[in-house]
Protein backbone atom coordinates (compact mmCIF):
# COMPACT_ATOMS: atom_id res chain seq x y z
CA UNK A 1 0.00 0.00 0.00
CA UNK A 2 1.53 3.54 -1.10
CA UNK A 3 1.09 6.40 1.34
CA UNK A 4 -1.57 7.70 -1.31
CA UNK A 5 -3.69 4.34 -1.05
CA UNK A 6 -3.38 5.30 2.86
CA UNK A 7 -5.11 7.97 2.54
CA UNK A 8 -7.83 7.02 0.33
CA UNK A 9 -8.36 3.59 2.98
CA UNK A 10 -8.72 6.27 5.66
CA UNK A 11 -10.64 8.80 3.96
CA UNK A 12 -7.68 11.57 4.16
CA UNK A 13 -7.06 14.21 2.10
CA UNK A 14 -3.26 13.27 0.77
CA UNK A 15 -3.36 16.01 -1.73
CA UNK A 16 -3.48 18.31 2.08
CA UNK A 17 -1.01 16.85 3.67
CA UNK A 18 1.33 16.41 0.67
CA UNK A 19 1.11 20.51 0.53
CA UNK A 20 1.84 20.65 3.91
CA UNK A 21 4.21 17.88 4.46
CA UNK A 22 6.09 18.07 0.72
CA UNK A 23 6.60 14.09 0.85
CA UNK A 24 5.58 11.19 0.89
CA UNK A 25 8.08 10.01 3.26
CA UNK A 26 7.10 12.81 5.62
CA UNK A 27 3.69 11.77 5.34
CA UNK A 28 4.71 8.46 6.12
CA UNK A 29 6.43 9.61 9.24
CA UNK A 30 3.83 11.56 10.78
CA UNK A 31 0.89 9.85 9.88
CA UNK A 32 2.24 6.79 12.27
CA UNK A 33 2.14 8.97 14.88
CA UNK A 34 -1.66 9.65 14.87
CA UNK A 35 -2.46 6.46 16.36
CA UNK A 36 0.91 6.30 18.66
CA UNK A 37 0.36 9.98 20.11
CA UNK A 38 -2.23 9.41 22.16
CA UNK A 39 -4.02 12.76 21.14
CA UNK A 40 -6.90 10.81 19.58
CA UNK A 41 -7.13 8.65 22.48
CA UNK A 42 -7.18 11.72 25.02
CA UNK A 43 -10.05 13.38 22.56
CA UNK A 44 -12.25 10.14 23.51
CA UNK A 45 -11.36 9.78 27.27
CA UNK A 46 -12.49 13.52 27.85
CA UNK A 47 -15.70 12.71 26.00
CA UNK A 48 -16.14 9.73 28.34
CA UNK A 49 -16.67 12.10 31.13
CA UNK A 50 -17.40 15.44 29.04
CA UNK A 51 -15.12 17.15 31.03
CA UNK A 52 -14.92 20.56 29.00
CA UNK A 53 -11.50 21.41 29.99
CA UNK A 54 -10.14 18.25 28.72
CA UNK A 55 -12.42 18.08 25.59
CA UNK A 56 -11.52 21.93 24.43
CA UNK A 57 -7.66 21.19 24.69
CA UNK A 58 -7.99 17.41 23.76
CA UNK A 59 -10.30 18.73 20.57
CA UNK A 60 -7.84 21.60 19.85
CA UNK A 61 -4.91 18.87 19.91
CA UNK A 62 -6.62 16.90 17.76
CA UNK A 63 -7.53 19.49 15.15
CA UNK A 64 -3.89 20.75 14.92
CA UNK A 65 -2.77 17.38 14.28
CA UNK A 66 -5.19 16.13 12.01
CA UNK A 67 -5.10 19.61 9.99
CA UNK A 68 -1.49 18.61 9.02
CA UNK A 69 -1.89 15.22 7.94
CA UNK A 70 -5.18 16.56 5.95
CA UNK A 71 -7.13 14.36 7.99
CA UNK A 72 -10.46 16.65 7.20
CA UNK A 73 -12.97 14.37 8.35
CA UNK A 74 -11.44 13.66 12.05
CA UNK A 75 -10.17 17.32 12.29
CA UNK A 76 -13.69 18.31 11.07
CA UNK A 77 -15.29 16.96 14.01
CA UNK A 78 -12.27 17.79 16.34
CA UNK A 79 -13.30 21.40 15.38
CA UNK A 80 -16.36 21.54 15.98
CA UNK A 81 -16.02 19.92 19.40
CA UNK A 82 -13.36 22.47 20.20
CA UNK A 83 -15.64 25.34 19.21
CA UNK A 84 -18.52 23.71 21.50
CA UNK A 85 -16.32 23.62 24.71
CA UNK A 86 -14.43 26.85 24.13
CA UNK A 87 -13.86 28.67 27.12
CA UNK A 88 -16.27 31.56 27.78
CA UNK A 89 -18.71 30.55 24.99
CA UNK A 90 -22.44 28.76 25.43
CA UNK A 91 -22.83 25.10 24.76
CA UNK A 92 -24.82 24.43 21.71
CA UNK A 93 -24.89 20.91 21.54
CA UNK A 94 -26.56 18.69 23.83
CA UNK A 95 -24.34 16.04 25.82
CA UNK A 96 -26.39 13.30 23.59
CA UNK A 97 -25.39 15.17 20.71
CA UNK A 98 -21.60 15.69 21.60
CA UNK A 99 -21.63 11.98 22.33
CA UNK A 100 -22.74 11.25 19.06
CA UNK A 101 -19.94 12.93 17.43
CA UNK A 102 -17.74 11.40 19.79
CA UNK A 103 -19.01 8.23 18.67
CA UNK A 104 -18.41 9.16 14.74
CA UNK A 105 -15.21 10.12 15.63
CA UNK A 106 -14.23 6.85 17.36
CA UNK A 107 -15.65 5.04 13.61
CA UNK A 108 -13.48 7.26 11.68
CA UNK A 109 -10.37 7.34 14.00
CA UNK A 110 -10.51 2.66 14.26
CA UNK A 111 -10.89 2.75 9.93
CA UNK A 112 -7.91 5.41 10.52
CA UNK A 113 -5.84 3.29 12.70
CA UNK A 114 -6.95 -0.04 10.65
CA UNK A 115 -5.18 1.50 7.91
CA UNK A 116 -2.54 2.74 9.36
CA UNK A 117 -1.76 -0.63 11.07
CA UNK A 118 -2.04 -2.71 7.73
CA UNK A 119 0.09 0.24 5.73
CA UNK A 120 3.14 0.11 8.61
CA UNK A 121 2.92 -4.20 8.01
CA UNK A 122 3.27 -3.98 4.85
CA UNK A 123 6.43 -1.18 4.76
Amino acid sequence: MTVKELYAYIGGNYERALSILRSDRMIDRFIRKLTSGQVCEELLAAGEALDPVRMFEAAHAVKGVCANLGMDNLGGIASELSEEFRPGTSRAMTDEAVRARLAEFRAIYERAAEGIRIFSEGA
